[in-house]
């Protein structure tokens, strides 16, 4: 095994190294995966080939700490291993595993979604309890026909293999049926408008047939059941002890995206928030602290975080760069708590290794793809600080690849330092 992983590092993997692996956009091509777009996953096909590299060399057992809606799953699977994915988020944990239900009955799917769009048509809508939000994103015509397959889809429900495949054929055309703009990132753009937008009832129709259509492609598949614990990566609860020789999974970047904003638009229409207030405690407090929201100023004691011993690996380095944020943040307008969100980003991936210690075995091979940060200009060495906290849990070594340049057109950006994205890879 230890072979292998050093040819992962050098020349061993032109085929991965020519695949994007910290883009998601190949995969709305790809059986599956193309039923949602989630913005923060990485690439099917290089997860794919590292994987199918490291069968070479024997038995693999897959962990994705950080999973969302399952594109490390989904390639285990693909590759007959063992694998488990780890995901806080709990919408997104939900779409993982529906999506992980491909190999159930198609015709039993395409039956049960048909017959709750045959009952949205006789459904008596109402589109006055929506928020703001929704009333922005949704002329009242198609908030209509949406309201109608949602109250279809609530009466029908069952908490079945259908059931949850007919709630992702719902939650997947929201956004493409909406008339503003619905960005790439996630965010909503209400003052943007679409040249077109679908109609509900007609994607609707649409994502029923593309979701029969791959699964029944996926119907002959004889593979383990991946599984997906929703959970904190932090802890690695429910994971094996010495479980995995491969990990996989791509960390929140510490750069203010907010995941927990991610599927505001999703939620909000399906019910399970009113607005953006209730991000925190339905999904926020759950998630690695990758932004100035999950920091709020009197929440979090920057003297205790830089103080925690887990931290100690980097203490004379992090420490003058949260002084820098907190003294910048005073001439910012938004005075954003990055110097917070820094401390104890670093801080929850330093306890993630500890985590992923106990739950790998020796020998394994570990990849994090990962991008820097300079909030307000002040340049933070992701990748150097992520390998000395792997290094301090108890892992060998490290060596980071670089895959693409960031941050280096300038226009309309907030600060002119350059920045990169790559693999972190870690032997234990």
């Amino acid at each position: 095994m230890r072979t292998k992983q050093l040819e992962l590092f050098d020349s061993g993997q032109q085929t991965v190294k020519a695949a994007s692996s910290s883009t998601f956009a190949d995969n709305m091509k790809l059986p599956v995966h193309r039923w949602f777009r989630y913005s923060a996953g990485f690439s099917a096909s290089w997860a794919d080939s590292v994987i199918a590299a490291q069968q070479a060399e024997g038995s693999v057992r897959v962990l994705d700490p950080f999973s969302g809606s399952g594109t490390t799953l989904l390639c285990a699977e693909d590759q007959n291993v063992e694998s488990i994915g780890i995901e806080s988020h709990p919408f997104v944990a939900r779409i993982a595993r529906a999506k992980l239900l491909r190999r159930s009955d198609p015709e039993e799917y395409r039956e049960f979604a048909t017959g709750v769009f045959s009952r949205a048509k006789r459904e008596t809508a109402s589109i006055v309890g929506y928020g703001p939000l929704i009333h922005k994103c949704y002329h009242d015509e198609a908030l209509a026909d949406l309201d109608r397959l949602r109250r279809a889809l609530e009466s029908a429900a069952n908490g079945s293999a259908a059931s949850e495949l007919t709630w992702l054929t719902l939650v997947a055309i929201l956004r493409r049926v909406s008339h503003v703009g619905t960005a790439q990132w996630q965010y909503i753009l209400p003052k943007k408008s679409k040249k077109t937008a679908a109609s509900p009832f007609a994607a609707f129709r649409e994502m029923i047939s593309l979701i029969h259509r791959d699964m029944v492609a996926a119907s002959n598949l004889d593979a383990p059941f991946a599984r997906v614990i929703q959970g904190d990566a932090r802890t690695c609860e429910g994971v094996p002890h010495q479980f995995a020789n491969l990990v996989l999974t791509s960390p929140p970047y510490p750069n203010n995206y907010d995941y927990a904003d991610a599927t505001r638009l999703e939620m909000t229409f399906m019910g399970e928030i009113s607005g953006w207030g209730d991000l925190q405690q339905s999904v926020r407090r759950f998630l690695v602290r990758s932004c100035s929201q999950h920091v709020p100023e009197r929440a979090v004691n920057l003297e205790e975080v830089l103080a925690a011993p887990e931290l100690a690996p980097i203490a004379v380095e992090i420490e003058p760069v949260c002084r820098r944020l907190a003294e910048v943040r005073q001439s910012k307008g938004g005075k954003k708590t990055y110097h917070l969100m820094v401390a104890c980003y670093f801080l929850d991936l330093a306890q993630t290794w500890l985590a992923l210690r106990r739950v790998c075995d020796s020998p394994s091979l570990l990849c994090f793809v990962i991008g820097d940060s300079a909030p307000y200009g002040v340049y933070v060495p992701v990748a150097d600080w992520l390998g000395r906290l792997a290094l301090a849990a108890g892992f060998r070594n490290f060596r980071f690849e670089k895959t693409r340049d960031r941050n280096v057109k300038w226009k309309n950006r907030k600060h002119r330092v350059p920045l990169c994205e790559g693999r972190l890879w870690v032997e234990g």
